[in-house]
This record gives structure tokens, sequence and C-alpha cells, in this order.
């Protein structure tokens, strides 16, 4: 595996290697949430979360568990819906262990780049660029036709622009103190996943902040 230049992660002795979290990226994988229906206001919670609406009971390791819900089957899981295979090569070429929440957002990035995708998120944008060359590997990002690139209900772009721009805003500290930055629209009637998962919304305490 090519070993990646500074600003793109950090080379370990073992050979694997893991990324910055700058407050760019953070903007990027929070708005992939979203997405994805799996943003639960930015708490933990939403890691182990399987496609449907359904939580892992553990973070030990990909569940790797084809669920059914209304129209579509898949055993998409974690905060950025990885499917078994996905996991697989990511965390293998990575090298990493377990499933929990900072695994997952190296994962993320891992594929971001995969998709050559990495130094127009590192903008600090939220582009039609950016969004069309994620869409093949996350369903609910459009292309730049509009649509979804496997066929599936999709994110409109203008959406996950607004998203995006308010959480970098708070990851910057740009925001007002106390502002509800990067909280969710309104539900739109997409897949059951993102209906259901507008209750995880509402468990819990709300963060005082997205975190980086």
């Amino acid at each position: 595996m090519a070993l990646l230049d500074a600003k793109d992660g950090i080379d370990g002795v073992d050979g694997s290697f893991r990324y910055a979290i700058t407050p760019e990226r953070r903007a990027l994988l929070n708005t992939i949430r979203y997405a994805e229906g799996t943003w639960a206001r930015g708490e933990d919670l939403g890691y182990r979360v399987m496609f449907g609406g359904g939580l892992m009971p553990g973070l030990d390791r990909h569940p790797d568990r084809v669920i059914y819900s209304g129209r579509y089957a898949s055993a998409a899981a974690g905060a950025y819906q990885f499917m078994p295979f996905t996991w697989s090569m990511a965390s293998q070429k990575m090298r990493l262990s377990g499933f929990g929440p900072h695994v997952q957002d190296q994962a993320a990035i891992f594929l971001i780049q995969r998709r050559g995708a990495l130094q127009l998120a590192d903008r600090g944008e939220f582009t039609p660029e950016l969004a069309a060359k994620l869409a093949p590997e996350w369903a609910s990002f459009p292309t730049l036709a509009g649509y979804s690139y496997y066929g599936q209900p999709v994110k409109r772009y203008s959406v996950l622009k607004s998203f995006y721009e308010r959480s970098l805003a708070q990851l910057r500290g740009l925001a007002q103190p106390g502002a509800a930055v990067a909280s969710t629209p309104a539900c739109e009637p997409e897949t059951a996943l993102r209906c259901r998962l507008q209750a995880l919304d509402r468990i819990g305490p709300k963060p005082k902040s997205l975190g980086i």
C-alpha cells in the first residue's frame, strides 16, 4: 500500500496508517452520517445502527447480517453503513481492529480517499463534484444529475450542502455559542432507516459540541 502524504495520514510502524481528523474532514463525515440516516445528533449511538434502524448489541465487529426493510435488503451497518465486503477491504488495508467510532471514522476517510475525493474534501467546500465522487460509495449522495448512483432514495444536494456548512461552521468555532448547528431538517419520506432514526435524535441529552 502506498504511503500517504503527511497531510493525508500518519504512517504507522506496522505499515498501517491513521488519518488526521480535521474540521473539514469531520464535517464531511458528519454529512455522510446525516445522508445515511445515522446522524443521531452526533452521538455515538449512530455508530451502532444497522440497515433498517436496529442497533448492534456491541461494536467489537461488523455484524454481517442481512436486514429486510420495505423493498430493500442490506447488510450495511455502522455510522457510514459499511457493507461487509467493503468493511473487510478497508479494515484489512488499514489493519483496523474492532468496529468502534474511531475505527469507523478512519475507514470512512479511507473510502473517501479511495474515491479520489479527499483533496476536494480538504478544501472545505461541499461541491456537486465532491458529492458525485462519493455517490458510488454512498447511495444517499446525489450524482451530478441529482440521482442516486444505484437508483435508491437520495438526499438533495442543497440539503446536504446546508448541513455540511452548518457543521463546518461549528467545528471551526464560527458559530455562536449554543446555536443549534447541524440540526436535522424535517424528515423526508425516503427510507425506513432515515425515518425510524428520527426517534434516535430525541434519545439522550443534546451534545454540547460535535467533537473533532
